[in-house]
């Protein structure tokens, strides 16, 4: 039965049939016996290969979804600039009506689902101040309200997977500031964490963490990476690596102002490699080089603190940053497969079993 829904799951995406189809066929085929039947070793070794050697974005699929997107991101450009805020939201509404759900194209269904999420964030803009301090008054909470409401709304309607991650990690930022808030609200001085930027980063941490574990939980209920579960589990890890190294910068700051963290980096930038490589190291385990692409940055940024420490010249810490960033991005890129089944083979089966294969013949 689950075999049977998956395949049903990826005739709607790929637009075969549509979603309201599939959930009838499901019972359908279910009560008359149709059942999947397991491939053979052989070929069954192939399409773990073909699964597990790459990490397509599946939101990628030609040119054809490019130009359309090109079109969606200039119109909505231009009716932003001569148009009310409001008038937007009908436009995005129209377009992935005739884009999502009628034509099921997956490119421009994650444009209109940026373009819903900027047009969040301007209408509590508009409502509310913008976060510029540590969490300090209710606007914040109130602020990240609205955005699980309306992109779980979009998700519910049409079904993109970015709009879900988004939702989830949104519904995440609002249960952080509403804790935060309580917490503060709890202790009686309004300067709580600015007192307390310990306490502060390890709620950071564990709403981080959080994520993380979200993400993993749609990742390995898709091992094979076949059904939606994996798309979403992909923007998901996006925004956990980032979530996680914040939390992690904050935790090794002492000053507790979250827009001075950025200054302090450079002082602690062992740690922030440090937690870098453990991420790229929690990236290869579970094969997502999504995961290990976003704290990229973050190590970019560490490695130029620690070069900037030195006595080298600006043109010279710039362009070895560059050269060193570049060195681990081609050695873990092009040594993907082989790294994976030295790391593998170190874990016990009972975890391996449930993490993606690598594939004995596949190549990086």
């Amino acid at each position: 039965m689950t075999e049977l829904r998956s395949i049903l799951d990826e005739a709607a995406r790929q637009g075969l049939i549509s979603p309201e189809a599939g959930g009838r066929l499901l019972p359908f085929l279910a009560e008359r016996g149709v059942t999947v039947i397991e491939a053979r070793p052989a070929m069954a070794a192939q399409e773990e290969q073909a699964w597990s050697d790459t990490e397509t974005p599946r939101f990628v699929r030609g040119f054809h979804d490019v130009l359309i997107t090109i079109g969606v991101v200039v119109a909505l450009g231009g009716l932003w600039g001569l148009a009310a805020l409001y008038a937007v939201l009908p436009a995005i509404i129209v377009l992935s009506e005739i884009l999502v759900r009628r034509q099921r194209l997956a490119l421009p269904a994650v444009s209109l689902t940026i373009a819903l999420f900027c047009w969040t964030f301007l209408l509590m803009s508009f409502f509310f101040k913008p976060i510029t301090s540590a969490f300090n008054g209710a606007e914040a909470t109130q602020f990240v309200a609205g955005f699980p409401i309306i992109l779980g709304a979009y998700y519910v309607r049409y079904r993109v997977p970015l709009a879900l991650a988004l939702c989830i990690m949104s519904a995440l930022a609002f249960v952080l500031t509403l804790l935060l808030r309580l917490m503060q609200w709890a202790s009686g001085d309004p300067q709580f964490f600015a007192n307390h930027p310990v306490l502060l980063a390890v709620v950071c941490l564990v709403c981080a963490l959080g994520l993380f574990a979200t993400a993993l939980y749609f990742d390995l209920g898709d091992r094979m990476r076949r059904t939606t579960r994996s798309d979403i589990a992909f923007w998901l890890h996006l925004g956990a690596a980032p979530a996680l190294l914040f939390s992690v910068r904050l935790l090794i700051s002492f000053d507790g102002n979250l827009l001075d963290v950025a200054q302090t980096v450079s002082i602690k930038t062992p740690i922030i490699v440090i937690s870098v490589g453990v991420l790229m190291l929690i990236g290869l385990v579970i094969d997502r080089r999504a995961f290990v692409t976003s704290g990229l940055l973050s190590l970019g940024f560490a490695i130029y603190g620690i070069f900037r420490q030195g006595s080298a010249t600006v043109d010279t810490y710039i362009f070895t940053t560059l050269i060193v960033v570049g060195a681990i991005v081609l050695v873990i890129g092009t040594g993907w497969m082989p790294l994976r089944r030295i790391v593998l083979r170190a874990l016990p089966d009972a975890i391996s079993q449930r993490l993606p294969p690598a594939v004995l013949g596949a190549t990086p």
